[in-house]
């Protein structure tokens, strides 16, 4: 018979292998939607349209646009193309910029820090407004507080981004006065920004929070916790609420991969030095290398951040692991 300490070892060796199969598959997919990703990436841009004849302007003889796509290797098979440009990505070489011949990679990563910094405050806020709302919304449903937490959320849903931007920067920026409208010098201004894009998510947060609380909080291991007298508080926050917030995790890495692809009209807006401001001015110029690599990274970034949520979702539920 085995002993307990033989039973010990065979079941961590058990959770070992369970949780490498998982990590194996998780990286097989997210490179396949990786690879996916990449050709979308190269493609949409070559499929626009004759990317040489634009480069050259409208008055250039075809003797220029063949000069300058031989220069760029746009006369190239477009497979072999792809090939070209994905070693040199691996590489880390994501070409030039046709607008400033700086390297790629150097204006992206100059830039990504600011677009971080948003995407972070702005989740903190989300989660900050919406977790409380929605553990008030389950504690007390149907009630008033219930629907005034889910009209701020339908409010925070409906309203676009672009335009309680500009509500706010008219009521802050040029009334009164209160906050600086444009830059990222100092945190000052990324409050209007970090506000516009917090309010912008936070419902999503709050609808599962409530939900996710309604469903335990009428689990039997709640009423047997009350049942043993223990205080109301750490009922609902420690019991509670650490079973309800699991899904959230999920969702945290899926809209902070949002909220860093997604910031371009509000680093617009506000002027922000970052990669979606940097997409913009990009797109104004036609800079199609620079373009092309922000949606590359941006995607890819996405994608490790779903990796991640994935594998702790895992180790916080083993159900998820043994599939």
């Amino acid at each position: 018979m085995l002993r307990t300490k033989d039973v010990k070892v065979l079941k961590s060796q058990m959770i070992w292998i369970f949780m490498i199969k998982f990590l194996l598959h998780r990286l097989y997919i997210s490179v396949l939607v990786a690879i996916t990703v990449s050709v979308i990436a190269f493609g949409l841009l070559r499929l626009s349209g004759d990317l040489a004849a634009e480069l050259a302007g409208e008055d250039a003889t075809p003797e220029e646009i063949a000069i300058i796509s031989k220069q760029y290797g746009l006369d190239k098979p477009i497979y072999i193309q792809y090939f070209d440009w994905a070693g040199n990505a691996l590489s880390g070489n994501l070409g030039r910029s046709l607008f400033t011949n700086e390297p790629v990679t150097e204006m992206i990563f100059d830039r990504i820090g600011v677009t971080v910094k948003l995407a972070f405050y702005s989740i903190f806020v989300a989660l900050v407004i919406s977790i409380p709302l929605g553990v008030l919304a389950s504690v007390y449903p149907n009630t008033w507080i219930d629907r005034t937490s889910l009209g701020l959320a339908v409010f925070g849903q409906a309203i676009p981004n672009f335009f309680f931007a500009l509500l706010l920067i008219l009521l802050f920026g040029v009334q009164l006065r209160w906050l600086p409208i444009s830059g990222n010098e100092t945190l000052m201004h990324f409050f209007m920004p970090t506000l516009t894009l917090g309010i912008g998510v936070m419902p999503q947060f709050m609808r599962l929070t409530r939900t996710g609380m309604l469903d335990v909080l009428e689990s039997d291991f709640i009423r047997t916790a009350r049942a043993k007298g223990l205080s109301p508080l750490k009922v609902l926050f420690k019991h509670a609420l650490r079973n309800a917030i699991l899904p959230i995790v999920s969702l945290m890495a899926v809209v902070l991969g949002f909220l860093l692809g997604g910031t371009v009209i509000i680093e617009s807006i506000f002027a922000l030095n970052g990669v979606g401001f940097l997409a913009f001015e990009s797109i104004m110029r036609q800079d199609f290398p620079v373009v092309q690599s922000i949606v590359f990274i941006l995607s890819l970034s996405y994608i490790i951040l779903t990796l991640l949520s994935d594998l702790i979702n895992a180790q916080l539920d083993p159900r998820i692991r043994l599939g």
